[in-house]
């Protein structure tokens, strides 16, 4: 039974508010934990999130702290919903506070720039053997929130941890699926946040519908090629976790990688856009560590290459573009 459980959501980003209106609409006792003691104060007051989720309300009933010990001795049960830049220094403060038996739940995607780890293998690092699920899938935060029919993934080495998610989060709106391949499951979203930027640069430069969907075409080829070099699964790949996140973050006009994508196509350099954003756009940081991973690895990754070109050596993104389409003819492959 589920009946009576508690849930810590740290984080304050648009996703965890999501996340805590779904477990809320369960009859669960809800908390979020926001790293800003004057942001956790406004939350409490005006229950509006304008900085990352303006125009959805926060639940009164939803408890809301800026107190990490007070949101780990509320539950048990932990859903880490923090941009994969700042996880480290989160987990560093919960490892301070001598925790145990708490049941993970990572909502991050990315992989982390200097240490080319995904979330979980940094959960890994704090807590020996923690009892770990992670969740991906194509979730635009918004249309969750309007209770649109949405899919995702929840994947765990242990079924028992897994299954239990499933049960918590699935709703007549949200369905869960459960797999134990947490490589791809994290790979896949994020890798798709590089391709979600190409399209961006499409999608700003008017390139049409042709360019798109050859970009995602082969930004899959890219995808399935990086992550069965580290013990995906291609049927993950092909899944929620890797196609449907993709297709998702690449079409919709709210992601913000594929904004990011749009503003660099419209002449803005990446500092500025960065400088502008108040959500962080993970393939920024994803893109720099993949493409290091790929030439460590020799990994085939052109348009990653370009994607990585663009962003941080002022490459032109039609030269880019053309570079790409002037690559040796051959038989396609995936």
């Amino acid at each position: 039974m589920l009946d009576g459980r508690k849930f810590s959501i740290l984080g304050d980003g648009g996703w965890a508010h999501t996340l805590s209106i779904l477990l809320h609409e369960k009859s669960f006792e809800v908390l979020i934990w926001s790293p800003s003691k004057e942001y956790a104060e406004y939350l409490k007051k005006y229950r509006k999130n304008p900085k990352y989720f303006p125009g959805v309300d926060i639940p009164k009933n939803i408890k809301i702290t800026s107190s990490l010990k007070e949101a780990v001795d509320f539950s048990k049960y932990l859903l880490l919903v923090i941009p994969t830049k700042f996880l480290r220094e989160v987990l560093r403060k919960l490892k301070k506070l001598n925790i145990y038996d708490k049941i993970f739940l990572s909502c991050s995607k990315g992989i982390e720039e200097k240490t080319f780890k995904r979330p979980s293998e940094i959960i890994k690092e704090f807590f020996e053997k923690p009892k770990l699920a992670v969740l991906s899938g194509p979730t635009i935060a918004r249309e969750v929130v309007k209770k649109n029919p949405t899919l995702c993934i929840v994947a765990s080495k242990e079924r028992e941890i897994s299954s239990f998610w499933q049960k918590v989060l699935s709703t007549d709106y949200f369905r869960v699926y459960i797999s134990n391949d947490i490589v791809g499951t994290e790979l896949g979203g994020a890798l798709k946040n590089i391709i979600a930027i190409a399209c961006g640069i499409v999608e700003g430069l008017n390139l049409g519908t042709n360019t798109k969907a050859a970009l995602l075409s082969r930004g899959l080829v890219e995808i399935v090629r990086f992550c069965r070099k580290f013990g995906a699964k291609k049927e993950t790949l092909f899944g929620l976790a890797g196609l449907g996140d993709l297709v998702t973050t690449c079409f919709n006009k709210h992601s913000r990688n594929r904004t990011v994508g749009e503003l660099i196509a419209k002449g803005y350099r990446l500092k500025e856009i960065e400088k502008s954003m108040e959500m962080v756009a993970e393939g920024i940081y994803t893109v720099k560590a993949v493409y290091k991973i790929s030439k460590k690895f020799n990994i085939e990754m052109p348009i990653t290459t370009q994607v990585y070109k663009v962003l941080y050596k002022n490459k032109s993104p039609l030269k880019a573009i053309k570079e790409l389409m002037r690559r040796r003819l051959k038989e396609e492959r995936i």
